[in-house]
């Protein structure tokens, strides 16, 4: 059986990717607002080197994710949760909630400066 053009694999991978993209600048802001502290926050700063790939990683997921939820490549059968409005608005929320955690990875060590 053919999977469902759906896109949810690549809307899970780009979100996953793009968390890991800003778990390094982001991640420690966040911890220290929340009232978290300690040592082991500066840890996080270990994934920095690997920012470009979990970027580029979160780029390419939504490239697909996109295609296949905004264009198809077939249609989707009446029985195939592709087929419900619902799970369409669903799918492309949650695209565009990925887009912007993404847009945050790329943008925030360049407002950083202005928190710290």
């Amino acid at each position: 059986m053919s999977e469902p053009q759906s896109g949810r694999g690549a809307l899970f991978v780009g979100g996953l990717a793009a968390i890991l993209a800003s778990t390094c600048c982001l991640g420690p802001l966040i911890l220290v607002t929340l009232g978290f502290g300690g040592a082991w926050i500066a840890n996080l700063m270990v994934l920095e080197p690997y920012r470009p790939i979990f970027i580029g990683a979160a780029l390419v997921a939504l490239f697909f994710a996109w295609r296949r939820i905004y264009r198809p490549a077939q249609t989707c059968k009446p029985e195939d949760v592709c087929a419900t409005p619902q799970a369409q608005a669903t799918y492309k929320l949650f695209f565009w909630v990925v887009a912007a955690l993404a847009l945050v990875a790329l943008g925030f060590p360049y407002v950083m400066p202005l928190f710290y």
